[in-house]
């Protein structure tokens, strides 16, 4: 019996050898505890770095995007009616005129005074750079001729300095509300003539009131 137990024993004893040589030869030792932390310390770090990194992309774009693509502005008064109404919410779009200039009968948004970087002014394009505006009565002329344009909603009682010809500059434009006789547009000498440095963007969409969402008419 004694030599049975013998013989287990080293037989036992040759399989817990050859299990750990095939441990170590195949570089599957359990892992340390410390180095087991460290991997976590790590991965939480590169979590933390992705997240930072896209947050900080997610900004990048939305500046980019208010900037020189589009952004969401309200109307304030009644100067443009019966187009836009206090309190529309619209879309300013900006892209056009990266690429271009305003075009007769768009609607604007633009800064009427240089040195107010904070009040904005949206109004309807009318003379565009090197005509010659004048208001006769409630006529509009270019360059001589009578304008044929309906966005108006009542007949002009006022023609401010467009009583007199208004010479346009290459970089000038004369512009107007729709609300003819309340809006202080072009013909108040406080905001005259617009430069197009000053010009923002056109007005686009109308997002709110729900009832009267759609493109806005320019052309």
């Amino acid at each position: 019996m004694e030599d049975k137990k013998i013989i287990e024993d080293e037989e036992a004893s040759r399989v817990k050898g050859e299990a750990k040589e095939k441990e170590i030869a195949g570089g599957q030792e359990s892992p340390k505890k410390e180095e087991t932390e460290d991997s976590s310390k790590s991965g939480y770090g590169k979590d933390i770095r992705d997240m930072l990194i896209y947050f900080a992309l997610i900004i990048a774009a939305v500046l980019l995007i208010h900037n020189y693509v589009g952004q969401q502005i309200e109307v304030s008064g009644s100067s443009m009616e019966a187009t836009l109404h206090n309190e529309d919410h619209l879309i300013l779009e900006k892209i056009s005129y990266e690429t271009g200039d305003p075009k007769r009968f768009d609607i604007i948004v633009f800064r009427p005074y240089a040195e107010d970087k904070k009040t904005y002014y949206i109004k309807r394009v009318i003379g565009l750079p090197g005509e010659t505006v004048q208001i006769i009565g409630s006529d509009i002329y270019i360059n001589g001729e009578i304008l044929k344009e309906d966005y108006g909603n009542a007949l002009i009682e006022d023609a401010g300095i467009a009583n007199e010809p208004v010479k346009l500059a290459s970089d000038e434009y004369f512009a107007l509300g729709d609300n003819r006789n309340n809006s202080k547009d072009s013909r108040n000498p406080a905001v005259g003539v617009i430069k197009r440095k000053s010009i923002l963007g056109r007005a686009w969409v109308r997002i709110w009131p729900l009832n009267g969402v759609g493109v806005l008419k320019h052309q």
